[in-house]
């Protein structure tokens, strides 16, 4: 089987000898303990830093929504006398939005009528007469309503609308729409 000079009878099994000697322990040298710069007080500092950056943006948000709305209050001053104005002038009014009312008009055109959705912008103008030159009695008006056509009202006497206007406008609307054709254009 294996060639071997030896006979079979004369195999031993090999014991391993005595373990080798472990080395000699060597010293450590003592090291003072690290100190990383900028450790825990750098995370303080940034986390400072970072809160002055959302106050800022906060205050700036907070100043772009006032002077969007007009509720700053820092008109007064550009009025005063410093600005050219008397020291006993009357301050200047504050402007306070308009309450909107439903006018209901009635518009020439019914195809016109069917495009309309609540919630549209629309020009309305008058038009007297074929000669006549038209004139713009509202702009920018909020369609409101687009009351669904009755069988009692013909194709020829055009469809109404419901607007959201000023009180002023709509008189102005209900004055024009006995006399005159009334037509809207899309904004």
């Amino acid at each position: 089987m294996f060639p071997s000079s030896q006979s079979s009878s004369e195999v031993r099994p090999t014991v391993p000898g005595p373990p080798a000697p472990a080395p000699p322990p060597c010293g450590v040298p003592a090291f003072e303990p690290l100190r990383v710069r900028g450790g825990g007080g750098h995370r303080l500092r940034r986390a400072v830093w970072r809160q002055r950056r959302a106050m800022a943006a906060g205050l700036a948000l907070t100043a772009a929504t006032l002077a969007a709305t007009g509720l700053g209050g820092g008109g007064d001053a550009a009025h005063g006398a410093g600005a050219g104005g008397t020291a006993g002038a009357a301050p200047e009014r504050v402007r306070r939005p308009v309450p909107l009312v439903s006018a209901p008009v009635r518009i020439a055109d019914a195809g016109t009528v069917r495009l309309l959705r609540p919630g549209d912008r629309v020009d309305v103008i008058a038009a007297e007469g074929a000669g006549a030159d038209a004139r713009v009695l509202a702009k920018g008006a909020r369609v409101a309503d687009v009351p669904r056509a009755g069988t009692e009202g013909l194709a020829e006497d055009g469809a109404l609308i419901v607007l959201s206007v000023p009180r002023g406008t709509a008189a102005a609307l209900a004055g024009a729409g006995i006399s005159a054709r009334l037509a809207v254009t899309l904004c």
